[in-house]
């Protein structure tokens, strides 16, 4: 009993193996024979290892199993074997023939092979006889001599030699080799031994090549022999050299398996065979040619409908309510009801796209109105859609925005027309308060026009509150240079002179010219811009009021403004006047002349009042110690305490006592004269002393400093309010 169980258990082992080794082996080498040499697969047919392993002793191949080369004949390495072509690719030394520069011969090998009497011969269709040199002659003949070719190369000086040469007989020569070719002599050979060529040519080379494989480009004129020249040559084979209606009638020895097709070669030495269609593997094994499951592989084998797999074939059944061949294409019902849904499912789409956009110009329209664009379409502004300034601002991406405050942001945009703007969008804030605020600015700047004034483009009224739209001022706020120790714009007393002289203009202009006049009532360094050529600008009129003929003043309800900048007088009584803009430029005067911020402790580092620092600094004759810059001579130290009295004028607590704007402007633009005459006073005699330097040296010396860097625009948009 215990001898049964153990036979038992024994036998079950071995079907345990056999069957692991069958779900691992090649199917393409008969079960349990060596399968590969080195790198080569060995299907059926062919064998190594024992001859019992190949279908017969012509297809038995010797494998070195010390260097694992596996060789077809004698000095012929198989590098391939294709069952599907029918052929062995082989590798096969260059016959070559060599001389010195004397045009003695330094070497020379004539290639002889011969494929024996079995199923093998030389493809004519795959190989090609090519020989390569300069002074060369080379032959190609079969060892009965039933045929013979020969090629010449001739050359007198170096032939660049590349993949895609024709090989027409200049550097190298080629020729086919006919049908059913079994043994080949290859000799090669010289006219003048190379005397002529020897500077760039030594050697003669022919040899037999797959087309695929040959590259002309290894074979320079310039190359002598290595070990390594070998051809690779395809060998074409059929299973017997037989014909198949002869071959099929005797079943014992018909050397295709089940399921295959007998194929006469085409070189006409015998017969292969390939898997009948539907079938895959081996046609030279019994069992070799397995079924396909076409319906694993839908991008080879087209299905329309459900696929089922068939011996040999697969069916395609079309779905429920078509029909038609699966496998070319089914119609019918399925077909037209999804075009039937596609085309709901778009006419939906149209109409939700439809509504969309009317309840969006309703929107729009609504908007419109509310804004007051009845009224403004009138004004001499443009009237921006909602999309065009979508587009200029990248959909008011953050990498646009130019600055930022309590009501809104302020983005860089650029329009269809390439013409760069600022736009001014408000923030989710009281909508009611936010219209009045931007109609109010509208009908202000919509007034104003001064080459000192920055100038409103236009403004889009589709959004709940109304976007403005300024020009784009490129080099920032007098703020940001005064403040901005690298920046180097008001480096000279020049150009801080003549931006308050331009500053000063513009606000003469809203409280002088302007129909109707104009308190700005928000005068700070951060609401004066400076354009590409430091042009001073003034902007922001979010705080700022229309006065009727013969008004003086207007009582606020509210206190509107930055702190530092308020008139005193205005936040005790709530009248606004033009003085009150005449305080607050008094505060930017000494922010320019002293580099200090109005809410800031002064250089001394005590708290106290920013006003009273300077006042105190002028009383005590210490005006140059507080300056945030150095004169450059006594008549800018006049000028300097000149522009320092007349800040000093326009701070008076007292509003009456202070100087109008016009006064103020003239005052500025007589020292910017005088300061101009001075300079091309200097310039000129600082060129008479300086006669035989370069004048590209002078025009370094006397020219003022500009900045040579372009600063981001940033407005301040945000008005500081303080209820009385």
């Amino acid at each position: 009993m215990i001898l049964q169980k153990r036979r038992v258990f024994l036998m079950m082992m071995l079907l345990l193996v056999a069957t692991v080794t069958g779900a691992t082996a090649n199917p393409d080498v008969k079960p349990g024979y060596q399968e590969r040499c080195g790198d080569v697969i060995v299907p059926y047919p062919f064998g190594i290892g024992e001859q019992r392993c190949a279908m017969n002793k012509h297809f038995f191949l010797h494998c070195n199993s010390t260097d694992e080369v596996l060789w077809f004949g004698k000095n012929m390495p198989a590098r391939n074997i294709s069952l599907l072509n029918g052929t062995v690719t082989v590798g096969i030394d260059t016959s070559y023939d060599c001389y010195d520069k004397s045009g003695l011969q330094s070497g020379l090998f004539n290639q002889s092979i011969s494929l024996g009497s079995g199923p093998f011969t030389f493809s004519d269709s795959r190989n090609v006889f090519t020989a390569v040199g300069c002074d060369t002659i080379a032959m190609v003949t079969n060892d009965e001599v039933t045929f013979g070719a020969a090629c010449v190369s001739l050359c007198t000086e170096n032939v660049n030699m590349s993949k895609n040469n024709s090989c027409s007989g200049s550097g190298c020569c080629q020729t086919s080799i006919p049908k059913g070719l079994k043994s080949l002599d290859i000799t090669v050979g010289s006219f003048s031994n190379h005397t002529n060529v020897s500077e760039f040519n030594h050697c003669s080379f022919a040899f037999l090549e797959d087309k695929d494989s040959l590259d002309l480009s290894d074979w320079l004129l310039s190359r002598t022999p290595k070990p390594s020249d070998t051809s690779n040559v395809v060998i074409e084979w059929v299973a017997q050299t037989e014909k198949c209606e002869k071959a099929q009638a005797n079943k014992s020895s018909y050397a295709c398996g089940m399921n295959t097709n007998c194929n006469y070669s085409d070189n006409g030495q015998g017969y292969r065979c390939e898997c009948k269609k539907g079938f895959e593997g081996n046609p030279y094994l019994e069992q070799g040619c397995q079924d396909i499951d076409e319906c694993k592989d839908p991008q080879k084998y087209t299905c329309h409908g459900k696929c089922h797999n068939t011996i040999g074939d697969y069916k395609c059944k079309c779905s429920l309510g078509m029909h038609g061949d699966g496998k070319e294409g089914c119609q019918g019902f399925a077909i037209t009801t999804i075009i039937a849904v596609i085309g709901a499912i778009v006419s939906l789409v149209i109409i939700c796209l439809l509504l969309f956009m009317i309840l969006s110009k309703r929107r729009k329209d609504k908007n419109f109105r509310e804004n007051g664009g009845t009224v403004l379409k009138h004004q001499r502004v443009r009237i921006f859609s909602e999309a065009e300034l979508t587009k200029a601002t990248n959909n008011y991406d953050d990498d646009k925005k130019l600055g930022e405050g309590g009501f809104g942001s302020v983005y860089k945009g650029v329009l269809a027309d390439n013409t760069v703007v600022a736009v001014k969008k408000s923030k989710g804030v009281d909508k009611a308060q936010m219209n009045e605020d931007f109609q109010h600015e509208i009908c202000v700047v919509s007034q104003v026009n001064h080459k000192n004034v920055v100038k409103l483009l236009g403004l889009c009224l589709e959004t709940k509150v109304p976007l403005l739209v300024y020009e784009f001022i490129s080099n920032g706020t007098l703020f940001k240079h005064i403040h901005d120790k690298r920046s180097q714009v008001l480096a000279s007393w020049s150009n801080r002179l003549r931006i308050a002289s331009e500053a000063a203009l513009s606000l003469d202009y809203l409280h002088s010219l302007a129909d109707p006049p104009v308190i700005h009532g928000d005068v700070k360094s951060v609401n004066i811009l400076l354009d590409d050529n430091y042009t001073a600008k003034v902007a922001d009129f979010g705080a700022s009021v229309l006065i009727s003929p013969g008004q003086t003043n207007i009582l606020a309800t509210k206190i509107q403004g930055t702190f530092g900048y308020l008139d005193p007088e205005y936040l005790m009584t709530g009248n606004l006047t033009e003085k009150s803009d005449v305080y607050s430029f008094g505060v930017v005067l000494v922010e320019l002349l002293t580099g200090e911020k109005p809410n800031s402790n002064a250089k001394s580092g005590k708290k106290r009042n920013f006003i009273q620092y300077f006042n105190s600094a002028l009383e005590n004759n210490d005006l140059i110690g507080i300056l945030d810059f150095q004169a450059a001579d006594e008549a800018e130290m006049d000028e300097i305490e000149a522009v320092a009295e007349l800040a000093k004028r326009c701070l008076n607590s007292i509003g009456v006592n202070r100087p109008s704007m016009k006064e103020v402007s003239e005052e500025l633009a007589k020292l910017k004269s005088l300061n101009q005459k001075s300079w091309a006073q200097q310039n000129s005699d600082e060129t008479e002393h300086l006669l035989g330097q370069s004048s590209q040296s002078f025009r370094n010396n006397a020219s003022p400093p500009t900045s040579q860097s372009q600063t981001v625009i940033s407005f301040e948009i945000e008005n500081y309010t303080d209820s009385i």
